[in-house]
């Protein structure tokens, strides 16, 4: 793993890339000249053949049975220290690594067909603004109002450099997320820490700690997702991520919702003010690529099985993956 005290905030930030009139890469909606159409010019990955985010069409996903459920370590207990919260003028960061976890403090997951056990390194957000949606990936066409990344580093390797290098170095979990007149409780720290990092560089201590799978949809739930590989959604866009999407929004509340709209500056105290708004990458040509169903997720616009066949299903699925040990 890498050192101690080593910033995670650039998995969304450039690292050697520039781009002119303000010195770094940017989204439309803070200044067109350094939005995603620019970024192939800044670093040569974003104009690749198997960028991110993309349009999931349900009609057009293959069932894979292989896909059956993660693991989840660490998830379900609050870690015993402070949880950081960031604003790094793109999006807002909460730091995961360290927190508990595999004797490397690390929150992990396993299983969900990925090739190895991969150990969290940090969450964050992407949204729209008060006249549209900001999810970075789409179902069947459909924005929805916001996602979140929950960034993941293969344990085969040392460092996140060294992760960067290889393809399924990286996989990220995705969860869209829905709008409700009632607040999620599940989100009110987060929430309430918003007002303390408005600005750019800014970043606040959460005033408590919770259980990360507080925030994903239900555990009989997380069973339906869509995989697909491709790469980082902001430069580098280096394309070695193994995606899993999931079919589940999160429920969050309008007022809540609005707080990330509203609150959040892309720029530093002092400066002119950048509404940190939109702050997601329109979805990228899917090419050759194919994306696959989990054995229940909704494949042609329909559940992939009925309750009898999803049993029998699942029982392939067990008798497929030999006698346990």
């Amino acid at each position: 793993m890498q050192p101690r005290g080593l910033s995670l905030a650039w998995l969304t930030l450039p690292l050697l890339v520039q781009a002119a009139p303000d010195g770094s890469w940017c989204y439309d909606s803070q200044n067109p000249q350094c939005g995603p159409s620019h970024w192939k010019d800044l670093a040569h990955p974003c104009g690749g053949l198997a960028q991110s985010p993309i349009d999931i069409d349900r009609r057009q996903v293959k069932l894979d049975l292989s896909l059956g459920p993660f693991v989840f370590e660490g998830y379900d207990s609050a870690p015993p220290g402070p949880w950081r919260l960031l604003n790094d003028g793109h999006t807002v960061l909460l730091n995961l690594e360290g927190a508990q976890g595999r004797g490397r403090g690390q929150l992990c997951i396993q299983g969900g067909g990925l090739p190895h056990i991969y150990c969290a390194l940090q969450l964050h957000f992407h949204w729209g603004s008060p006249k549209g949606n900001g999810s970075e990936h789409t179902l069947d066409g459909q924005r929805q109002p916001m996602e979140m990344h929950v960034v993941h580093m293969n344990t085969l390797y040392q460092s996140l450099a060294e992760a960067r290098g290889h393809p399924g170095g990286l996989a990220v979990l995705a969860f869209l997320f829905k709008v409700q007149n009632e607040d999620n409780a599940n989100y009110a720290t987060i929430v309430s820490g918003l007002r303390n990092i408005s600005h750019q560089g800014q970043s606040v201590e959460l005033a408590s700690t919770f259980r990360l799978d507080q925030l994903l949809p239900g555990p009989d739930l997380l069973s339906r997702y869509y995989r697909y590989p491709g790469s980082l959604t902001t430069p580098s866009c280096d394309e070695v991520v193994l995606w899993t999407v999931f079919e589940e929004p999160v429920p969050i509340g309008k007022s809540q919702l609005a707080q990330f709209v509203s609150t959040l500056q892309a720029s530093a105290p002092g400066t002119r003010t950048v509404n940190m708004i939109d702050n997601f990458r329109p979805a990228q040509p899917i090419g050759a690529r194919r994306v696959l169903a989990s054995w229940d997720a909704t494949v042609s616009g329909a559940p992939a099985f009925s309750l009898p066949a999803k049993a029998w299903a699942l029982a392939c699925l067990l008798l497929s993956s030999g006698p346990a040990l």
